[in-house]
Parts: structure tokens; sequence; C-alpha cells
């Protein structure tokens, strides 16, 4: 049987005034933040520097911190996740991933909560950035709201490939994204606007799925085994919450196309926020979703986020449960999610916005993460139900029972 490993550590920086309780918390506490703060941890990103050395970004949301302004804060550790430094603070940064390209580290998301499309460089790994002024410098879009997450950035066909929404739909959250795929040439000068190739942007039909379709986003870049490039996208549909929607784009990136009849799979976890890498070793697509146990079923589904569900694919479309990597029995206080990671030998390394107890009372809710935590999956490829950090007789009892 192959074991997971989830150490219980401190890191050595925690920008929070308030200790955390350590003695609970699964993995490696990177920062902490009390609920009375009203500052809540989210949109956690990792890379790995071409030293070794991790990387790690998380925004900031809730009134603390529209308070003291929107940011993002960078994390180092050079001992692979065992100890963290707090790097720097980013302002007008947000909803971001991290990403390696010719050896200079980037951050690519908004301005701010529904801001403009703006992308940074770092040449020291984190600690100074350069400042998205205009077109020339990393403002990449400035005509309107836009929306993303920590999602995939891909190297496909000489181009690098992210996707993203706009908020310019009719109708509130959900119905209001509207779905499209940036791209720009692998060689270009990435913080030039000039050099980004939009699609044309796809908003949500509420007739999809028999009326039950809220809407698409913090879609994924994902290259299909045929070489075309869709983007798999999280998609809200209650109460099931167990589908994800596939938008196919051109070769050139100008175009992107989505059929209702063939276009949603179902995808455990699919209503709350994915990544999704392909693995060059086992050949199958990767990700850790917010899968739901059938006890839970009938709570909200979004936001049932007590349980990270280890599941992979051979062809981006059908998915299968391997193991259940993060479970608390609770749906209301306690969250691992918007789990973003990397492939590192025979591991993943994966960082949550992580809601569970500490010494001032635990997560404002399971949404208002107080923790941001790594955690290290060990030989993820060889995993089973068997391996589940949840009594594996009832959960094989509960999911047969569903099928």
């Amino acid at each position: 049987m192959v074991q997971t490993c989830f150490i219980i550590i401190i890191a050595t920086i925690c920008t929070s005034s308030t200790p955390a309780s350590t003695n609970r918390v699964p993995g490696v506490i990177i920062n902490h933040s009390p609920a009375s703060s009203k500052i809540y941890l989210g949109s956690p990103s990792i890379a790995i520097l071409p030293n070794g050395d991790y990387v790690v970004s998380h925004d900031c949301f809730g009134p603390g911190a529209r308070a003291k302004g929107f940011r993002t804060s960078i994390f180092n550790s050079k001992d692979k996740g065992k100890n963290w430094q707090h790097l720097t603070d980013i302002y007008g940064q947000y909803w971001s991933t991290l990403f390696i390209h010719n050896g200079s580290l980037y951050i690519m998301g908004t301005s701010g909560p529904y801001g403009y499309a703006v992308i940074r460089r770092s040449i020291d790994g984190g600690r100074t950035w350069t400042v998205p002024r205009d077109k020339e410098s990393g403002l990449l879009i400035d005509d309107g709201k836009y929306h993303t997450a920590p999602v995939p950035v891909v190297f496909h066909n000489g181009r690098i490939w992210r996707a993203m929404e706009d908020a310019m739909g009719p109708g509130g959250w959900g119905h209001h994204f509207r779905a499209f795929m940036m791209s720009a040439p692998v060689d270009a000068n990435l913080l030039k606007a000039e050099n980004w190739t939009c699609s044309n942007r796809l908003g949500r039909n509420p007739k999809w799925l028999n009326n039950r379709f809220g809407g698409w986003l913090e879609g994924n870049a994902v290259v299909r085994p045929d070489g075309s490039l869709v983007n798999i996208l999280r998609a809200d549909y209650r109460p099931e919450g167990g589908k994800a929607a596939v938008i196919k784009i051109s070769k050139d990136g100008v175009k992107a196309e989505f059929d209702p009849n063939t276009g949603f799979i179902d995808f455990p976890g699919g209503c709350k926020k994915f990544t999704i890498r392909y693995d060059n070793v086992s050949k199958k697509y990767w990700t850790l979703s917010n899968a739901i146990l059938p006890r839970h079923i009938g709570n909200n589904p979004e936001r049932t986020r007590n349980a990270v569900a280890l599941i992979s694919s051979p062809d981006s479309r059908k998915w299968t449960i391997r193991s259940f990597v993060l479970y608390h029995p609770d749906v209301k206080q306690h969250g691992f999610q918007y789990l973003d990671w990397q492939f590192e030998g025979n591991d993943l390394i994966a960082i949550s916005r992580t809601a569970f107890d500490d010494d001032s009372g635990g997560a404002h809710n399971q949404h208002d993460a107080n923790y941001m935590t790594l955690h290290r999956i060990r030989n993820f490829r060889e995993m089973t139900m068997a391996d589940s950090v949840v009594q594996i007789q009832q959960v094989k009892k509960e999911i047969d029972g569903r099928n």
C-alpha cells in the first residue's frame, strides 16, 4: 500500500500577529490569518525555480483586505517546503498564476478584483517585480472587468497559453463570466500587450444542462492527446455539481467554440476550481479536486470543499477518482480548496487555501480560509482508493451505492 505523507511543521514565517495552532492542521503552514482580522487567504499558486527553490503566491480577500489594499504575497522555501520566508507583497496583483519561462519567474492575473489583465516578471526569484504601468510593461488588457484564478500556463506549438474570463456578461456571479484564451509566442516579450492574442469571448447559455447551467470560470489550458488545445472550465451546475465544460480553441488562438451536446463532461468536484496538468511519465492528466463524498450530498456543492480527491484521465474527458488525500468531516468550517500543484519526481507538491481550526476559533467559514498550507503527495501515480485518508471500506460502499 502506498502511503500519503502530510507532515505537520511550522513555517518559519507567519505574517499574522496571532500565533497559529499547529497540532492538527494538515500539511506545512506557509501563512495564517485569524478570522478576527477579516483578512482571508486565497488564490494559491506554486512554481519551482531552476535552482529547486519553491515559490508560492497567494492573495488576500475579505473586509480587512479591502481596508488595507488588495495584494498578493510571495513566499520562498529553500528546503523543499519545510520552512518558508516571506519575500514581498505586490499591490495591484490578484487572482494570479506563477510560472517559469526562460529562467525568469512570471506572475499573471488581474490588477485587483475584476481589474485589468496584467503580468509581471522577476529575475531574482520573486523578491522584486516589474510594474505593469502601460502596454509596454505588463498591462495587457485594460478595457473592462476581468476574472481568473491560479490556472495553468501551457507551452504548446511555439506559444504560451492561459485561460481568462471577463465579467462583462449579463447577470451576477457565474452568469456574467465570458471565457476566452490568451496566448503569445514563446520567444516574445511577454510584458508587451501587442504580443498577446485573445480568442473571442463565450458567455453561458442558461438553457444548457437542462436549464441549470449557472456559468463557467477558472479555465485550464489543456493539450489533448490529438494535439488540439482546449479550455476545461469549472461549471456552476446545481444541485449535483459534478460537471466541467470543454471549449475548443483554434490553432492560432483566435477562435473559441463550444458544443453543448458534447462539451460538458462528468468531472468529480467540477463546480469548484481545479488545476489540470499532463504527466509525461504516466501519460495521464491529473488534478486535485473537491469531489463530494455521498455522505455530504445535499449541501451546497459549490461550498462543499472538505475533501480533496486525486483524479486522473487518459484523455482529459473521462476522469477517475484514484484516492482521497485530504478530508475533514465538517463541511461548514473546514475546507481544502483552490489547490495548485506541480510534479516533483514521484510526488505532487500542492498548495491549499485551507480553512481549519486555530487558537482563535477557527476559520470564518469553509470558504474564508485562514491558512495557506503545503502538502506533499508521495508516489501519486501508484495511489489507489486503499490509500485514502477516509475510511476506505465506507468510501467504497458510498461510491458503489451511487453507481
